[in-house]
């Protein structure tokens, strides 16, 4: 890629995201990255963004709700995997951020890989969120794009282990933070306490555990009436957020005998509108803890069912966060301990105007380059032959990253034929989504009776 001068046309950016949370980190990763980038300005950066075609694809009410993006929701048009890579093909991007899933972004780098473009974009992956699984997994899957951001110290010193450990190359893993932090910082009004569940989709995953936690909820309000309580949602029933919710707190909220107290809501919208009134926030294990600490809101992480890997609050040991209902109904506040929050990305100190100075000079020396070298992930079909050829099958790509045969098909532009075209692939994609957000659950729930 030749270097880039002030007389260059527009920075050119493509976002490629397959849900509503990892869409909004991915298009905010894409401003924080190039504010600046090889001489770039907020007004010479065109984002472009692409949804991946799937089960939690963002509808448009999920697009809004995640704020202010920089990025128009009827901006936005959805894609397959294939489509995207003729897209990056055609379009000439010179910065391609991967906001997806850890599988979708091995796919994607081997599709991109196999398009041997003269002038490739650089290519930039990581995560939404807080790492509490499947560390190793997803870290491989990622290897292979320039940068790989990770969100605080910690993860950073976790993930260039992992890359070495296996004897990956470690350079891409970039320190940087969550994206979307940010908001004024926590002062308490006299005549105002609200307290704020921030519910998870998956986590915890039993109809009990789930059950337990909003009776708990909805318990404290009624002890506090003078506090409002509100339960935080992150999707209304039949949508999909990055993780699969099948059973929305709504559904049962209707089920709890007795009703709802006054002083308690359901609540959706945008979490920094959410925390901008937040005295208390509670969770499982939810990275609205970190926007919350960030803040430098109270912040609780709730141990009443345990401290396990699978409910993720294992990554909040030594946080000084970790308490119960119990204690919380008493009126306990925990205090972070300073020395985690430093590792954390939180920056609650006031660096985080310079937590991405790192990687956006890194960007700007890839952009910068004579010539990118060729995308090198760590999985190929030498070294992972049970495993590659499946993930990129699942989004019809063959073990060398090429289309597989029936994947390319053109796209009608215009007329009769084109409007039925397109009027078939709505309705299919309203059928897929029919069933893997509604259908599916029911079959996985009646194998387990």
């Amino acid at each position: 890629m030749p270097p880039r001068t002030e007389k260059t046309t527009a920075l050119r950016v493509a976002v490629l995201a397959d849900s509503d949370t990892r869409w909004k980190w991915g298009a905010l990763t894409a401003r924080r990255l190039t504010s600046g980038a090889s001489g770039a300005s907020a007004q010479d950066v065109e984002i472009s963004g692409l949804l991946l075609r799937g089960r939690a694809t963002p509808t448009p009410r999920q697009l809004a709700e995640v704020g202010d993006v920089g990025i128009e929701a009827g901006r936005v048009r959805e894609v397959t995997a294939v489509e995207f890579l003729h897209t990056v093909r055609d379009e000439g991007y010179d910065v391609v951020v991967l906001a997806l899933v850890g599988g979708a972004v091995q796919a994607m780098l081997h599709g991109l890989a196999a398009l041997r473009l003269a002038a490739r974009p650089v290519v930039v992956t990581g995560y939404v969120g807080v790492v509490y699984e499947k560390l190793a997994d997803g870290l491989l899957l990622r290897h292979g794009a320039d940068i790989v951001l990770a969100n605080s110290r910690h993860d950073a010193e976790r993930f260039r282990a992992v890359y070495e450990g296996v004897g990956a190359d470690a350079s891409a893993v970039t320190e940087a933070a969550l994206p979307f932090l940010g908001g004024e910082p926590h002062r308490p009004r006299e005549g105002r306490d609200t307290v704020v569940f921030a519910a998870q989709p998956s986590v915890p995953a039993s109809r009990d555990d789930r059950m337990y936690l909003l009776r708990r909820l909805v318990e404290h309000a009624r002890l506090h009436p003078d506090r409002e309580v509100l339960l935080k949602l992150r999707s209304k029933p039949g949508e999909h957020t990055t993780h699969i919710e099948e059973l929305p707190y709504q559904r049962l909220a209707e089920k709890l005998p007795g009703g709802l107290p006054p002083n308690f809501r359901l609540v959706y919208g945008h979490m920094g509108e959410v925390l901008d009134r937040t005295d208390l926030l509670v969770t499982v294990s939810s990275t609205a803890a970190l926007e919350s600490l960030h803040r430098r809101v109270p912040t609780a992480v709730l141990t009443d069912l345990g401290v396990r890997e699978a409910l993720g609050n294992h990554h909040f040991v030594g946080s000084g966060l970790l308490t119960s209902w119990d204690h919380l109904d008493g009126g306990f506040r925990p205090e972070p301990d300073p020395e985690w929050l430093a590792g954390q990305g939180v920056a609650a100190d006031g660096t985080y105007a310079t937590a991405y100075d790192h990687a956006r000079a890194r960007v700007a020396e890839l952009l910068g380059a004579a010539r990118l070298p060729g995308l090198a992930p760590y999985y190929t079909p030498a070294t992972a032959p049970g495993y590659l050829p499946g993930i990129l099958a699942r989004h019809h790509l063959a073990p060398d990253g090429h289309p597989l045969p029936g994947a390319e098909r053109p796209r009608e532009t215009g007329g009769v034929r084109g409007a039925v075209r397109e009027a078939v692939r709505e309705a299919a994609r309203g059928a897929y989504r029919q069933g893997v957000q509604r259908v599916a659950p029911v079959i996985r729930r009646m194998g387990e009776l």
